[in-house]
């Protein structure tokens, strides 16, 4: 019960995300200035980033927070990163939208799922490959003298010689995106209709096959999770996930 009450409170989840999809970075040195920001708060607040990915309009953020930071954390870099922007862009207003969203790891398995999720960010957006991306914590990985926290993950993942081949078992690894907390069955369900414009769901299983993979891949390409396809259709998640 320990163990579960530490990774309730303690392992995280964050994301923050541009407002209005605004881009964060334009440019290189954009990038290594909110790194810098993360670095520095890091030792500020104690709060420890596990790993980091940090897209044109987004950020992942996976941290182990033992003294409950994390908002004086995200705060300094949200104030500090935005004032920056601001005046190298000549801008005015809120730079992020809303305020960051958080998830809390319950178990080693969500633990080591979100770690990989974060990292595959790139791939999943047809950037590059994880190793390729300049600008995620896949390169701090294994080095003695990272300011990431990733120690706990080690233990289970392996040496960075692992670290690809574990990250390539999880392209279909689904976890919190900055708006999961709308997309609910009611949601995925006024999706379904509107895309299938069939009574239920479960129509989908009598459609030809053909037909029906056409359909599951508009249907995850609208954001429908393959959990929520699989409930709402009837379809096992073994031929979801074989459909792309």
């Amino acid at each position: 019960m320990s163990r579960q009450a530490r990774y309730s409170t303690e392992y995280l989840h964050l994301i923050v995300r541009g407002i209005g999809k605004q881009l964060l970075f334009e440019e290189k040195s954009d990038y290594e200035f909110y790194l810098n920001r993360l670095k520095t708060y890091c030792i500020e607040t104690n709060v420890k980033v596990i790993c980091y990915c940090l897209m044109e309009n987004h950020v992942h953020l996976l941290v182990f927070d033992p003294e409950n930071q994390v908002s004086l954390f995200m705060k300094k870099i949200g104030v500090s990163y935005a004032a920056y922007f601001n005046k190298k862009y000549e801008r005015t207003g809120h730079l992020f939208q809303d305020r960051y969203k958080s998830e809390c790891i319950k178990d080693e398995a969500q633990l080591l799922v979100t770690f990989r999720y974060i990292l595959n960010n790139p791939v999943k957006a047809g950037i590059s490959t994880a190793a390729d991306y300049p600008w995620s914590s896949y390169l701090e990985y294994g080095k003695p003298n990272s300011f990431t926290f990733y120690s706990k993950i080690y233990e289970m993942v392996g040496d960075s010689s692992k670290l690809n081949d574990y990250l390539l078992q999880g392209l279909d690894d689904e976890c919190m995106e900055f708006n999961s907390l709308k997309h609910d069955d009611a949601w995925a369900l006024d999706i379904i209709h509107k895309t299938m414009n069939l009574k239920s769901g479960t129509n989908l299983q009598n459609l030809p096959r053909e037909d029906r993979n056409d359909l599951i891949i508009k249907l995850k390409k609208a954001g429908l999770s393959k959990s929520q396809i699989e409930r709402l259709t009837g379809i096992p998640k073994a031929i979801i996930d074989q459909i792309r």
